[in-house]
């Protein structure tokens, strides 16, 4: 497996942090009906469950908050991916269907409620480090203009950040081409659920994008 770290300085300012990493060689593919059919299902639920003014009683979306502010990120400026996806979701504009593994990280990211990121580990340099923005850090979002990530909870290889809590880079975006890939529950609530959410992973990436149950690995960093 990659080899991923928390950075000891993130760790002591949020000490909860942990992360569950899922690796795997799959098999990308455009669309599962199949697939999207959980996704509406978890949909319709989180719309009878959750409404906007709710949002911020859920726990781990609390927690990432609380996270970005003792590190010195606006969350209202900068919000979690999760809290991204159920806001968009809870407006009625639903989900983009983008391919089976960004499909599947969206799901477990709605089911979790945590951040959720995946990575196509060819396009990275490890170790991967989860660590705090450095002044001056950028990268140009997946979809989006340059994002300052300065005194953001990162990840990062050898050559500099690529990832985060709130967007990820170009730089590892999962493609239809991409063979080896990495999804990393970020949560800043600590690791209840959490061998039950890579369980939960394993058996997406096997079912909807080809992945070989025998050699997908999970791990937890803490």
């Amino acid at each position: 497996m990659i080899t991923v770290l928390i950075d000891p300085q993130l760790k002591k300012i949020v000490p909860n942090l942990v992360l569950g990493v899922v690796s795997a060689t799959v098999q990308v593919t455009k669309n599962s009906p199949s697939l999207w059919k959980e996704i509406n299902k978890r949909i319709k639920g989180l719309q009878s469950e959750i409404t906007l003014a709710s949002l911020y009683d859920i726990p781990q979306i609390k927690a990432l908050r609380d996270a970005y502010k003792a590190i010195g990120k606006d969350p209202t400026r900068y919000r979690g991916s999760q809290e991204a996806l159920v806001r968009r979701i809870l407006q009625g504009k639903g989900l983009y269907q983008i391919n089976t593994v960004v499909d599947i990280n969206n799901l477990v990211s709605l089911e979790t409620l945590h951040s959720v990121g995946s990575y196509d580990i060819d396009n990275l340099r490890p170790p991967i480090i989860f660590r705090i923005g450095n002044r001056g850090e950028s990268y140009k979002g997946i979809g989006k203009e340059i994002i300052n990530v300065a005194d953001l909870p990162l990840f990062a290889d050898e050559e500099g950040p690529f990832g985060s809590p709130t967007s990820d880079s170009e730089k590892a975006m999962i493609t239809l081409n991409s063979k080896r890939v990495m999804i990393v529950i970020i949560s800043f609530a600590g690791q209840d659920r959490l061998r039950g959410q890579l369980q939960r992973t394993t058996n997406l990436l096997c079912d909807y994008a080809g992945a070989s149950r025998e050699e997908v690995e999970t791990a937890i960093i803490e």
